[in-house]
C-alpha cells in the first residue's frame, strides 16, 4: 500500500500521436465525496496531499490510449487510494489529512516532454479545483500543510504560486517533496522560501535522494534543498536507521545504517548505505535513484518534523 508505481502499466510506449482530448476522463467534482481520501480528526491543522504517479497509460474501449487516470475507474482509483493511505499513516500524525483524487499524467507521459507538456495542466488544472473546493468548503480557516510528492510536488508548487495572501498566511509549510526547485523556477514564484532549519514556517522543503550525483533523473538543477534528518542546509552528514524497502514485511528485513549528506554544489541528498534493489521506478527509473523512496526512508522524520512546524505555527 505504501508509495509505489503502478505496477499495472499497460504498454510501454506512449502513442503520442493519440489525442489526448479525446480520451479524457470524466472530471472529477470535488462535491462528491467520493473524488477525496480524508481523516477528519478534528485536529487544529490540516495536510492536504496531492499524490505522485500512481497512474500507467491504459486502452479505452476504442482502442484510443488514455493517458491521464480516471477518478470514477476502480482499476485506476485503487493505486491511487494505495498512496493516500500510505501517506496518511506515515506522517500526517494527529492532523487532518486531505487528498484528492484527480486525473493525473500517466508515468508514460514523463518519458515525453511534449506529451508531458500536453497533458500536465489537466492534472493541473483538477488539483487546482479540489485546493480551491478544499478551502472554501473543507478547510473551515485552520492553519494547514501544503504537500505533494513527485507529480503531486510539481502541482502543489504552481497552487502555491496562485494562492492569495490571505489563504498563504495559513500554510504552515509546504513540503514539495521529489522534484525540481531551479532558479527559474524561485524567479517566478515568491511563494517559495527555503526552509533553513526544523521549525521555521511558510517556506518550503525540497529534497531530492541518490547513491551519488551520476544517479539523478531529476534535482540536480535545484536551488534550494534540505536534509530531512538533521534539517540543516550544509553537508553536515547525518544518521539514520531503517528498513530498505516498503515492499517487504519489517520483521523479515534487516534495518539499514544510512548517512545522509547534502552535496551543496548540486542540491542532491547522498544516501550511503541502501541495501534495497527494488526501489526502480518502470520506464524512467534509474540504478541508485532512490526517487521511489522519498517518502518512506524519512517517514519518521517528516511526520515529527510537520507536527514540529505545526506547533510553532499554532503558537507564534
Amino acid at each position: 500500500m505504501l508509495l509505489r508505481v503502478a505496477l499495472f502499466v499497460q504498454c510501454s510506449n506512449t502513442d503520442v500521436t493519440s489525442s489526448t482530448d479525446n480520451s479524457l476522463p470524466q472530471a472529477p467534482e470535488y462535491s462528491d465525496t467520493t473524488q477525496w481520501y480524508i481523516s477528519d480528526r478534528h485536529a487544529k491543522a490540516d495536510v492536504f496531499y496531492v499524490i505522485s504517479t500512481e497512474t500507467g497509460d491504459y486502452l479505452l474501449p476504442d482502442g484510443t490510449t488514455c493517458h491521464h487516470a480516471d477518478t470514477y475507474r476502480d482499476s485506476t482509483r485503487l493505486p491511487m487510494y494505495g498512496e493516500m493511505l500510505g501517506v496518511d499513516t506515515l506522517i500526517s500524525g494527529g492532523l487532518n489529512y486531505y487528498s484528492p483524487y484527480y486525473r493525473q499524467c500517466s508515468l508514460q507521459t514523463f518519458g515525453n516532454d511534449s506529451l508531458s507538456e500536453a497533458c500536465f495542466p489537466i492534472a493541473l488544472d483538477d488539483a487546482r479545483h479540489a485546493f480551491k473546493y478544499y478551502i472554501e468548503h473543507l478547510n473551515g480557516g485552520r492553519p494547514f500543510v501544503l504537500a505533494g510528492f513527485s507529480q503531486g510536488a510539481r502541482i502543489i508548487l504552481e497552487l502555491l504560486k496562485e494562492m492569495d495572501n490571505a489563504t498563504f498566511g495559513r500554510m504552515i509549510a509546504a513540503y514539495a517533496i521529489g522534484c525540481e526547485i531551479t532558479p527559474d523556477m524561485m524567479k517566478n514564484n515568491h511563494r517559495i522560501v527555503a526552509a533553513q532549519g526544523a521549525d521555521d514556517t511558510g517556506v518550503t522543503i525540497c529534497y531530492n535522494s541518490v547513491r551519488d550525483i551520476s544517479c539523478a533523473i531529476m534535482g540536480n538543477g535545484n536551488a534550494i534543498a534540505i536534509n530531512p534528518v538533521n534539517w540543516r542546509t550544509d553537508n553536515q552528514p547525518a544518521k539514520l536507521v531503517t528498513e530498505p524497502s516498503p515492499l517487504k514485511p519489517v520483521d523479515q528485513q534487516q534495518r539499514d545504517s544510512l548517512t545522509i549528506r547534502l552535496d551543496t554544489a548540486t542540491h542532491l541528498l547522498l544516501v550511503d548505505g541502501y541495501s534495497a534493489t527494488d526501489y526502480m521506478l518502470p520506464l524512467i527509473g534509474k540504478e541508485g535513484c532512490y526517487h521511489s523512496r522519498e517518502i518512506w526512508l524519512y517517514r519518521q522524520q517528516l511526520r515529527e518534523n510537520i507536527t514540529l512546524r505545526t506547533q510553532r505555527f499554532l503558537h507564534q
